[in-house]
């Protein structure tokens, strides 16, 4: 709400005040956002100038109530500066802050138990998806929270695997896709072994980018012949930008802890299926992919795979996972 005052009118109101006194006075108002000066009024032709009218924006009292509440009843975690300056960002959030001001007044002994984001997130708004998909963690910004003091971690959806063998050490194959995972689950049940010179004991379904969540599952909590020090690990996936990302990534995250190799004999297999077929017709690679990852990735391969490989990327295809049957496994078919 806005009123418009003449400078005479404000200067009748501070009788106290000379006229540097009010110069300064209507100066800080205006820096504080109480007074915008009516700059068709004109100068008032003294120095320093002020202007002849100026706007008063008045809070209403539930304004007034609520920079209280921000400055006096908040608990001292939570800094209100944001919020003093945006009073409507305040109205919007306030029922979520009073929540977590009640949360650290009441339960900050909860704190020092671990949870997950949506266990966090209900016990403190009572709502399980606030923190990780409402906005949740841009309201602990806009509040100076950090997020480690909520205690909480991330969780991936758990991780799939097929174990053909228990013992140890052995080795374990990644695979990017379900259909290749579910093709190489079926032939190894059937009595099936070697896999393109690989003989893998568990098959390990990554699921794109789920398995940089999931690998968690590997590393920390899946079954303990997964932690032979001896195991051999190996990543198979799409022929294209975004499993080179994967891999790469993969690595960059957990190789210090693990090496991961690449399951090379499958990706030349793939690049030779390409060439019978032909590269025209090729699926069209995906947009939105970053075409600066696989240098580590690419590094894996000769000279003359290396090429191929980069010949099918710049063609903007790809290979997918897909290319390679059954008949790969068994080795029905024939080159």
């Amino acid at each position: 709400m806005k009123k418009k005052l003449s400078l005479s009118a404000i200067e009748t109101s501070h009788p106290d005040m000379d006229y540097a006194q009010l110069y300064s006075y209507i100066c800080s108002e205006i820096e504080e956002g109480r007074l915008s000066p009516v700059k068709a009024s004109g100068l008032n032709g003294r120095k320093p100038a002020l202007f002849n009218s100026y706007w008063r924006f008045e809070q209403d009292k539930e304004d007034v109530e609520f920079r209280e509440e921000l400055m006096y009843h908040l608990n001292p975690i939570l800094k209100p500066d944001y919020y003093l300056k945006n009073p409507d960002r305040y109205r919007k959030d306030r029922e979520k802050i009073l929540l977590l001001c009640k949360y650290f007044n009441q339960c900050k002994d909860e704190l020092e138990i671990p949870m997950t984001i949506n266990e966090r997130s209900f016990a403190i708004f009572h709502r399980e998806k606030f923190l990780d998909h409402e906005g949740g963690v841009e309201l602990l910004s806009r509040l100076g929270v950090p997020e480690e003091l909520l205690n909480y971690y991330i969780t991936s959806e758990p991780m799939s695997y097929y174990s053909h063998s228990k013992q140890a050490p052995q080795t374990l194959l990644i695979i990017e896709n379900k259909d290749t995972f579910y093709s190489m689950r079926r032939y190894l049940t059937e009595g099936g072994s070697e896999i393109m010179g690989l003989t893998p004991g568990t098959l390990i379904y990554g699921g794109g980018k789920a398995i940089l969540r999931s690998f968690e599952d590997y590393m920390d909590v899946a079954e303990p012949y997964f932690a032979h020090k001896e195991n051999q690990l190996y990543y198979f996936g799409d022929l294209d930008y975004e499993g080179m990302l994967i891999y790469e990534l993969l690595v960059r995250k957990y190789g210090d802890r693990k090496k991961i190799e690449l399951f090379v004999e499958a990706y030349e297999r793939m690049v030779r299926r390409a060439e019978q077929i032909g590269v025209d017709a090729l699926p069209t690679r995906k947009e939105g992919q970053n075409t600066h990852a696989g240098a580590y990735f690419l590094s894996w391969f000769s000279d003359e795979i290396r090429r191929k490989i980069q010949r099918i990327l710049t063609s903007d295809r790809y290979i997918p996972q897909e290319i390679l049957h059954v008949g790969e496994y068994t080795q029905i078919w024939h080159e």
